[in-house]
């Protein structure tokens, strides 16, 4: 992402340098016109399905009124015959489609999802900007809600579009990989992906929220670790945590502020993460050859041979204790300093005085231990 930070950019809300991870609050138009032109590797778009005009849909197998936000209302005013409404629709897809076409790479490919009410504006206007159709992907959904009017088929599916910039586009595509995940055989263009499990809804849920899972295959099926990924649309953040998880770099616009603060939840949660370990080693030290149960003090132990009380004694003798500060950095998310210390701030004290500054640690975690003589 080096070639895009030379670039007079906005400032991003979120910036991961060591992941080459940004989320950009704001018209996706707007952004788009500001990236560089051929510098992208991926484009995946969930643009609006404009749904929220009074309709209406099952929610917990109740008829609920559709309002995703003001976000999937129309643009313009909301008002005229259904033919000006669905130009409306046409017209700003055809823009922000182009304006992809444009910062994609000429090898470069993108991925829309969207139901009946928009791929097909997606598609026609994909056809008149001259790009490639590689294929239509039907997402089937296990379980979808019911409909309600039992006026038509149950809708199960979604399609997403895969196409390249243009007609002399060399896209990527990891064919061997696809058929060892699909178990030796070529995968085919219906896909049955479960909607996103409830610990992808842990710091909330956006309500077009696509899977993990979903996300995983298309990235693995069209990029490489390196690539550089684009999604105008973040929404609920998806796109730029698998980007994370699977070594791409990514870029992200949203323009609402509410789901702006979902995916910086997600992608925080995901980035500060340490391990820790905990071993444990039993030895004996009793010389004598049978067993005993040390951990009674007062009580007669079932387990002594003689019925005696326990041997232990109530006072235990602390023969040991220390506490170990671990500063974790900033921008290398691992161990960056550790030190004996008997307080916080003088653990802070000895980090300064091996010369680096308090910012460079992001967190510090403190342990205890302490060894008892019995």
């Amino acid at each position: 992402m080096s070639k895009l930070a030379s670039n007079a950019l906005p400032t991003p809300a979120f910036d991961d340098p060591k992941h080459h991870l940004r989320i950009y609050h704001g018209d996706c138009l707007e952004l788009l016109a500001q990236i560089p032109e051929s510098s992208v590797d991926l484009v995946f778009a969930d643009p609006p399905y404009f749904l929220s005009n009074g309709g209406i849909t099952c929610h917990a197998g109740k008829m609920v009124s559709v309002h995703k936000g003001d976000w999937d209302k129309l643009p313009g005013p909301d008002v005229g015959p259904v033919r000006a409404r669905f130009d409306k629709v046409h017209e700003f897809n055809t823009a922000w489609l182009a304006a992809a076409q444009r910062v994609l790479k000429p090898n470069g490919s993108i991925w829309v999802s969207g139901t009946s009410h928009v791929i097909h504006s997606v598609g026609f206007a994909m056809q008149q900007l001259g790009f490639k159709l590689l294929n239509d992907i039907s997402w089937v959904k296990p379980n979808p809600p019911p409909n309600l009017s039992c006026r038509y088929f149950t809708h199960a599916t979604e399609t997403l579009i895969w196409a390249a910039k243009d007609k002399k586009s060399r896209h990527t595509f990891n064919y061997k990989l696809m058929k060892e995940t699909n178990r030796g055989k070529q995968m085919k263009s219906v896909w049955e992906i479960r909607p996103p499990e409830s610990w992808e809804k842990k710091f909330g849920k956006h309500p077009t929220q696509k899977p993990v899972a979903l996300l995983e295959r298309i990235l693995l099926a069209s990029t490489n670790e390196g690539d550089l990924v684009l999604d105008p649309f973040l929404g609920g953040g998806t796109t730029l945590l698998t980007a994370f998880r699977l070594r791409r770099h990514a870029l992200g616009c949203e323009l609402s502020a509410e789901f702006l603060s979902l995916s910086l939840r997600r992608m925080c949660s995901n980035l500060v993460q340490v391990d820790l370990s905990l071993s444990c080693v039993q030895f004996s030290l009793d010389p004598f050859p049978n067993p005993m149960d040390r951990s009674c003090r007062t009580r007669f132990c079932r387990d002594c041979p003689s019925g005696r009380p326990a041997t232990m004694p109530a006072q235990l003798q602390l023969v040991q204790q220390e506490r170990r500060f671990y500063f974790i950095g900033r921008t290398k998310r691992e161990v960056i300093f550790t030190v004996l210390a008997d307080s916080l701030d003088e653990a802070r004290q000895k980090f300064r005085a091996s010369g680096r500054p308090d910012s460079d640690a992001l967190l510090i975690i403190k342990t205890e231990t302490e060894i008892y003589l019995a």
